[in-house]
């Protein structure tokens, strides 16, 4: 049995295709996703979405946050960004991070939305440092 999978960005549909399983890095944690999943909606971290087929992940993406909905027959993941773990290069990835923690240094901390934003594309970047190391 399957499950659904469609993965849209601003921009245009990504992916869209049957699998086993998805593992999604939502806020509170890495979440699997299966066919007669209970359905809701989850926001996503930075993180990698891994797609799998039998017990082996056949695919891995890079996500810097979004959101999902799940339901029992399909995934929906709605990211801001979606990237194959494969185009991404770790001095690219190290590159966003330094950029990231300039920015978060140079944020106002009086102002919260701005401290947040800051902090979120930091964490987005050191995710991604991980995913590719």
């Amino acid at each position: 049995m399957a499950t659904n999978l469609e993965i849209v960005s601003p921009e245009r549909l990504l992916l869209s295709r049957p699998v086993d399983m998805v593992v999604i890095p939502a806020s509170e944690g890495d979440m699997g996703v299966l066919e007669g999943h209970t359905p809701m909606i989850v926001m996503l971290r930075g993180g990698t979405i891994d797609l799998y087929d039998g017990d082996k992940v056949t695919d891995r993406l890079f996500v810097d946050g979004g959101f999902a909905e799940v339901t029992p027959e399909r995934c929906t993941v709605l990211a801001n960004h979606a990237i194959p773990l494969v185009e991404i290069n770790k001095a690219d990835a190290e590159r966003r991070l330094a950029e990231a923690e300039a920015a978060y240094e140079a944020a106002d901390k009086r102002d919260t939305a701005v401290e947040d934003a800051a902090l979120d594309r930091l964490q987005s970047a050191r995710a991604m440092v991980e995913a590719v190391s």
